[in-house]
């Protein structure tokens, strides 16, 4: 008996034919809209990452509060408790405070740039810095100041200067113009020499090193502990939804540049989303479907399921015989997925795309690792099924 290997006269497959072809293009096409819309999401994620200057693959933010008119007279600094909540959260990778200057500053270039102003300084930890030369220390007695200047200020004065009948100047020259610092105190003014050791593209500040703000803020402003208007965040995704969430429910405001994508993620990701929890659901229909079929099978089947369960047949081997069956057909519906699946990354990468090198033309291996598990879950819910039936029988 171990011998007989085909049951099919047994069974009672070529009716309900209907049910089962609609089960198999109800699978096909959800697993297809499930496959396709993981592809997209990995997609999405390609396409809009932001293109910032990065250090330490991450992207370095700068937040403030937001001024509106009910709390313009009140203060809107960052508290300790604030910094802390921010490096609290899990997709803030550190955050730290821009310091101010807490006393009156006034720059000028003496007899070389026939200019002065009063001027803002501020200093960072060093961490978050693009740009970091040697030469940016400080000791206290020392006279020279050494200054981190923004790429974008530098830009703005040579756009001005010539309107001023003032020269304009290059990065090189930049740094070899000694700037007099003039800082105001309880008791006077104090001089110190300053010079530009190098350009920042990240930070639109004047930065000065973090000891030297902190001496004066104490000995100029009679201040030694700041609050800062200023936040700099070190994240790894400056789009990150939850990020984005985050800052809004706190009514922080973010340089609208950097996170310009943000929100045109969120959207896509949530219609891919919808998409994605679409094609489980017309799977789970499928499957249910299917499973309609089967149990209709087995019950016209009954009687010749019986006589093989009498001749001697355990139940298990007929569950695993008759669970074969339909091996081949989940795993044509499923590489055929794969191969819609292939074909849409293609034309999306070269034609939607053109060919644009952030994308793969390929499908990601998860889609292919997905794929993988549903066949498995499709098989095994298969056998489970059949097997119960079956014993119901015994």
């Amino acid at each position: 008996m171990s011998s007989f290997k085909n049951i099919a006269p047994f069974l009672s497959a070529g009716q309900n034919t209907l049910s089962r072809w609609l089960s198999y293009f109800g699978l096909g096409v959800g697993v297809v809209l499930l496959l396709c819309s993981v592809q997209m999401f990995i997609n999405i994620n390609e396409l809009l990452k932001e293109k910032n200057s990065r250090k330490e693959g991450a992207d370095f933010i700068s937040v403030t509060k937001t001024i509106t008119n009910d709390n313009m007279g009140k203060d809107n600094r960052f508290t300790p408790e604030d910094i802390k909540d921010l490096k609290a959260q899990p997709f803030v990778e550190d955050a730290a405070p821009l310091i101010s200057n807490q006393f009156r500053v006034k720059a000028s270039a003496g007899n070389i740039i026939p200019f002065s102003t009063d001027l803002f300084l501020e200093s960072l930890d060093e961490k978050f810095l693009d740009t970091v030369p040697a030469s940016f220390t400080w000791k206290e007695g020392q006279a020279d100041v050494p200054i981190i200047f923004s790429s974008d200020f530098m830009e703005m004065y040579n756009v001005f200067a010539p309107s001023q009948d003032l020269p304009q100047l290059s990065d090189k020259t930049m740094s070899s113009v000694t700037i007099i610092l003039e800082c105001y105190t309880p008791y006077g003014v104090q001089n110190f020499r300053a010079r530009i050791v190098a350009l920042s593209d990240r930070i639109n500040s004047v930065l000065v090193p973090n000891n030297f703000m902190q001496w004066a803020n104490k000995n100029f402003g009679g201040v030694s502990q700041v609050n800062p208007s200023r936040i700099y965040i070190k994240t790894i995704d400056a789009n990150n939804p939850q990020l984005l969430n985050y800052l809004e429910k706190k009514e922080y405001r973010v340089n609208k540049d950097k996170t310009k994508f943000g929100r045109v993620k969120q959207i896509l990701q949530a219609i891919v989303s919808g998409l994605g929890g679409f094609g489980v659901l017309v799977i789970l229909l499928a499957m249910l479907l299917f499973s309609f079929y089967l149990q209709l099978m087995i019950a016209k089947s009954k009687d010749n399921l019986q006589l093989l369960l009498t001749l001697g047949y355990s139940p298990k081997w007929l569950s695993k015989t008759v669970a074969k069956r339909w091996i081949p057909v989940y795993i044509t519906i499923v590489l055929a997925a794969l191969f819609f699946t292939a074909l849409f990354q293609f034309g999306f990468q070269h034609f939607v795309m053109y060919g644009r090198e952030e994308l793969s033309p390929f499908v990601n291996w998860s889609v292919i690792l997905i794929a993988t598990i549903l066949l498995a879950l499709s098989i095994l819910t298969n056998y489970k099924l059949i097997k119960k039936l079956l014993y119901k029988l015994a």
